[in-house]
């Protein structure tokens, strides 16, 4: 099959939306001659900061010589971006080959099943030797933990989210965090309260602990100096998980560093500056995440206008608390998702929390109302149309 053909048949799998478990991924795999255990495989899971430790992990890899595949989601701007190889997107004749071969296997699975087991096998096929994957949603049951064995299981900042799924305790949803700790050593952010900590400390875990920030973008760890490319405080702990994997593995110390250095992730604290305004665009989606878009917004004494829009099943309220003083306005829009909250329904919370705001007909009309400092947050959903209109004024 050719790329729009395969990129169909895969999206045609939407509306069966998520069904946890491990059985359908394993069967995909096991079909495709069980590609995983041709890889090195780093598993990521934890609430927030798992793209940017995948970031973070792929680059030190491909600083050492590495061949690397790197499975991260969702997509933000192209939805390649999810697959790639040596840092770059997968090609469209690599997706038609890897994801066709899935695709023709497909039974009862899921579209992300299917995404997951396509992606294993293009790392397979085009001769990686390690796969870093992040988890979709939590670790236990999440199709990635499918995989058969593993070099190390990675561990970020853990905090409530999806309680309807996870349960809404923290040891609930660290319980399906561990769950990729199958037979591998595992590594935990020291971004985590104290009963985090205690929690992964009993399963084994090593805690990446010892960051001391020394500057806006650098830090030092365990005795050595790091840079860092990437904005928020989060990232020196993110930074560190990465180092604590990178040193199980055997990496030179100066592949490290320029891992390190050359990390960077688009849609966290990204600014572009455009007819005459300083727009910032954060995916942060739950109230642990907002920390760092926070700390920057405090730093520069608040933004003029935020466009916010969120899916339904987020802490909503959480989310908006954290921009009250930091937001002379908000406007809300929805986002283009199944999942979507009614921009109204946003707008209803803002005011119950003491935060002026209104509806637009859309992140376009959104981005046409605001100036200034603009921040974009909420959802990743929202960000991609934000970054086209934005482009298109540089």
């Amino acid at each position: 099959m050719e790329y729009a053909q395969v990129l169909s048949a895969v999206e045609a799998l939407s509306p069966r939306g998520m069904d946890f478990g491990l059985s359908r991924t394993r069967a995909l795999l096991d079909g495709l001659g069980s590609p995983d255990v041709k890889l090195k495989i780093i598993h990521i899971s934890g609430s927030n900061g798992k793209g940017s430790v995948a970031e973070y992990v792929t680059h030190i890899l491909l600083a050492a010589g590495k061949t690397v595949g790197t499975f991260t989601s969702p997509a933000v701007y192209d939805y390649l971006e999810q697959f790639r190889i040596n840092g770059e997107n997968i090609s469209r004749a690599a997706y038609a080959r890897a994801f066709g071969e899935a695709v023709e296997l497909v039974g009862s699975a899921t579209r992300f099943e299917v995404e997951t087991a396509g992606a294993i096998n293009a790392f397979a096929l085009a001769g990686c030797e390690y796969a870093v994957v992040e988890c979709g949603l939590g670790g236990t049951y999440d199709a990635t933990n499918a995989v058969l064995r593993k070099e190390i299981a990675l561990i970020s900042s853990v905090s409530l989210e999806h309680v309807a799924v996870l349960g809404n305790t923290l040891e609930s949803i660290c319980s399906h965090k561990a769950g990729i700790i199958k037979d591998c050593p595992a590594v935990v952010s020291a971004l985590n309260l104290p009963e985090v900590i205690s929690y992964f400390k009993k399963r084994g875990a090593f805690v990446a602990d010892g960051v001391k920030i020394t500057g806006e973008k650098s830090f030092s760890y365990r005795g050595r100096d790091y840079e860092l490319k990437m904005e928020g405080c989060a990232q020196p702990y993110n930074a560190a998980v990465a180092i604590e994997c990178a040193k199980r593995l055997n990496i030179a110390e100066s592949a490290v560093y320029m891992g390190v250095k050359r990390a960077e992730l688009p849609a966290r604290l990204q600014k572009i500056s455009a007819g005459g305004n300083e727009y910032l665009l954060d995916g942060a989606h739950n109230p642990a995440a907002f920390a760092p878009l926070v700390g920057y917004l405090k730093s520069i004494g608040g933004a003029e206008c935020v466009i916010f829009g969120s899916l339904s099943d987020k802490d909503v309220r959480g989310n908006l608390e954290n921009l009250k003083g930091l937001a002379k306005r908000v406007i809300a829009v929805t986002p283009h998702s199944p999942r979507a909250m009614a921009a109204e329904e946003v707008a209803r919370i803002c005011a119950e929390c003491g935060l002026c705001a209104e509806v637009a007909d859309g992140v376009e009309n959104a981005l046409e109302r605001a100036a200034g400092t603009v921040v974009v947050c909420g959802s990743f959903t929202i960000l991609n149309e934000a970054a086209d209109w934005i482009c298109k004024r540089l």
